[in-house]
């Protein structure tokens, strides 16, 4: 289980987007997981560069429940956790959460955050998070 210190999920300012902020220094790669009316959707990828910001949803959140994924692109860590959902290498937006290979994606593990159905919602990336980074000095 990976524990919250990958980045503590706070309200935003008073804009309405569900935002990541990318407090490491290198590039991160971020796909996001949510419910619609319709099932399941994953999206991906966002580039968010070095201690920036993005907004990965924008305008007031209709879910309570969000689900991200990230890869370090510079060190090779990821944020992920238990719940699999579909990904793919380019750019995606996949219906569905079901049979990830048999429809040609890959399952990937994302971690949950809950929004306590706030219209906004902010989480923060660091190093601390981080699983399978390699190890520079």
């Amino acid at each position: 289980m990976v524990a919250l210190s990958f980045g503590i999920a706070q309200p935003g300012d008073a804009r309405a987007d569900f935002r990541l902020c990318n407090n490491t220094q290198s590039l991160v790669g971020v796909s996001i997981g949510y419910r619609t009316k319709n099932g399941w959707v994953t999206e991906g990828w966002w580039r968010v560069p070095a201690n920036s910001c993005a907004s990965l949803i924008e305008g007031q959140l209709s879910s309570r429940f969000f689900y991200v994924y990230a890869e370090d692109a510079d060190q090779g860590g990821q944020w992920r956790g238990p719940v699999f959902m579909c990904t793919s290498d380019k750019e995606y937006k996949i219906d569905g959460i079901k049979d990830c290979f048999a429809r040609g994606f890959e399952r990937t593990g994302f971690f949950e955050i809950d929004t306590g159905e706030q219209s906004n919602w902010m989480v923060r990336l660091t190093e601390a998070g981080q699983t399978g980074a390699s190890e520079t000095k």
